[in-house]
């Protein structure tokens, strides 16, 4: 299966459902399932600002207890968007080339991401999230072995 490091906290809010868009520099056309990796690195400054503070509380989670260093959900890539130019009442725009589709971006999920004009949104659908499995990461899309452990749980 594909997987994906994603630094913290941002690894956890997808697993929890409050992030579905992963915003990257560079375009995937991937689709389908992907192992979401919480890497080793937490940025703990950002885990204190708002909205991050508020939704990982309302879940339990601050910047001391979130998971690292494995695999902890699983989710769908349905779409790659790229970010278009104009921002919408404020909110940013993407853009599907192939099917001439828009889509506008809520406001917390404006915080969750870096949607700037010429990068990349990866949407996320059917999220299953599990215990963290431990898992090395890297860069880019990588192939991850453990499905079986998290089919388990």
């Amino acid at each position: 299966m594909k997987a994906i490091t994603i630094h913290q906290p941002w690894a956890t809010l997808i697993a929890l459902g409050e992030k579905r868009f992963e915003t990257r520099g560079w375009s995937t056309n991937h689709r389908g399932p992907i192992a979401i990796h919480a890497a080793k690195k937490v940025d703990k400054e950002i885990c204190l600002e708002e909205p991050f503070r508020s939704v990982l509380e309302k879940h339990g989670h601050t910047a001391d207890n979130l998971p690292t260093g494995a695999v902890i959900a699983v989710a769908n890539i349905t779409e790659c968007w790229s970010v278009g130019e104009n921002h919408q009442g404020g909110m940013p725009v993407l853009f599907n080339g192939d099917e001439g589709q828009m889509k506008r971006i809520c406001l917390q999920e404006d915080s969750f991401g870096w949607f700037e004009h010429g990068r990349f949104v990866w949407e996320m659908t059917d999220v299953k999230p599990f215990d963290p499995v431990p898992a090395k990461g890297q860069q880019g899309l990588w192939n991850w072995g453990g499905e079986r452990d998290a089919s388990r749980t």
